[in-house]
């Protein structure tokens, strides 16, 4: 989308949103330091120092935070199934609740919907949803989110491809994922899919099985820009003894397949996930996995931001944990107007607190990582509009208003950033 140029000395009120002096963090387009960030019409206006505050209907000073593009939470579960529940072990939530509360403004759905499900799942979830949802299908027609994970009857390569292709808009993918048996079916059929639609394939290998090594997917089987999850979990043949990344997963590094952290539940091991970093593994995508069995029944950190803290307590810099759940993610799922502050992107901005204490990061099996940084989201923009906001900083304080402050009296102002 082309836009005009911004005036050097803007006039009052052009642009509806003006974030001032954060400290801004776009690893499209390289800028790690202060600046203003302008927004109008729900598009990215501009990015620079020293916008005047005039210029702006609504100034938020965000001073002290940083200012990153909507995170991107490539893994992620809020579909569940037709009836409702989807299996006990792996219900999934609602988006809006759990995206805009940590800085989320697009998830990956990783599979939860299958060719048959997906029509339900976009008219019950996406179409009703505010956070932006974009879907890799499971080549399982059901989806995940059903008892039929393993039944090879249910994935069909052909109709997967056609809903896929009908549904363009919305599908940016192909999921395989908590297949237990020893063929290769499943597996097959996702890369038929993936093949003749052009998609990635973004796999979770399943059980471990002898019948299916890991080096067979790294060498043979994922292609460049396919998609493996749950890297530091330590369940599928990743580490060796002592606990560093296997020949293969650098192999498949090298043939230029991505890899994803999804810690979900249960698939993230520190045991493994420090000694790859030592050796300098590091994820392509850092995402969540979120869905309901790891949000209430488990106590370590699966919201985006906390997981992004883990890794800067394991000595990654904020700038690389940012790209891993930006403009990384939107690269991989082929949608570049997203993850990054570039004049006329869609205007989607999460402003996060490093806080600084004592804190312990668990794993799957209860293992603490001590350290001493946390992200916190503190604001989160969606299409230019606050939808979410910790402390009220975009708000006046209620002592400086007149008497009746329930309307404003601008109809601009009310209806850009309507009262609570």
């Amino acid at each position: 989308m082309d836009m005009a140029p911004v005036a050097d000395s803007p006039g009052p009120d052009s642009y509806d949103l003006l974030l001032k002096a954060g400290h801004v963090i776009d690893c499209r387009n390289h800028i790690h330091d202060v600046r203003d960030v302008a927004v109008k019409d729900g598009r990215i206006i501009a990015v620079k120092p020293d916008i005047p505050a005039s210029s702006a209907l609504k100034v938020v000073d965000v001073s002290g935070l940083y200012v990153t593009p909507g995170l991107f939470d490539f893994h992620f579960h809020c579909y569940a199934g037709p009836d409702g529940s989807g299996p006990p072990d792996h219900m999934t939530v609602f988006p809006d609740p759990f995206t805009f509360p940590t800085g989320v403004t697009t998830v990956g759905e990783a599979g939860s919907s299958g060719w048959r499900t997906f029509p339900d799942f976009k008219r019950r979830v996406i179409d009703r949803a505010q956070t932006r949802i974009l879907t890799f299908l499971h080549i399982v027609g059901s989806g995940s989110a059903s008892s039929r994970v393993q039944d090879l009857t249910d994935m069909d390569a052909t109709a997967t491809a056609e809903q896929a292709l009908c549904y363009r808009d919305h599908v940016i993918g192909i999921k395989t994922a908590d297949f237990e048996g020893p063929e290769w079916t499943p597996y097959d059929r996702a890369l038929e899919a993936a093949n003749s639609t052009g998609l990635p394939w973004f796999c979770d290998t399943g059980s471990l099985r002898p019948e299916r090594p890991l080096a067979e997917f790294m060498q043979r089987r994922l292609r460049p820009g396919d998609i493996y999850t749950h890297t530091y979990a330590g369940l599928r043949g990743e580490m060796d003894r002592e606990g560093r990344p296997v020949p293969a997963l650098w192999e498949g590094r090298k043939r230029g397949v991505l890899f994803d952290v999804g810690p979900g539940g249960g698939s993230f091991l520190l045991r493994s996930a420090i000694p790859f970093l030592e050796e300098g593994f590091v994820p392509d995508i850092i995402s969540s996995d979120r869905h309901l069995g790891s949000s209430a029944t488990r106590y370590f950190m699966t919201d985006l931001p906390g997981v992004m803290s883990r890794f800067v307590n394991m000595g990654m810099s904020l700038e690389s944990v940012v790209r891993c759940a930006t403009w990384n993610p939107a690269r991989a799922a082929r949608h570049e107007e997203l993850g990054n502050l570039s004049p006329a992107a869609p205007a989607d901005i999460a402003v996060l607190n490093v806080e600084k204490g004592n804190f312990g990061f668990v794993d799957m099996y209860g293992a603490r990582l001590r350290g001493t940084q946390k992200l916190v989201c503190e604001l989160t923009v969606r299409d230019g509009k606050i939808v979410f906001d910790r402390n009220g900083i975009s708000r006046p304080d209620w002592d400086t208003l007149p008497g009746n402050y329930r309307h404003t009296g601008d109809s601009r102002w009310d209806a850009i950033y309507p009262a609570r």
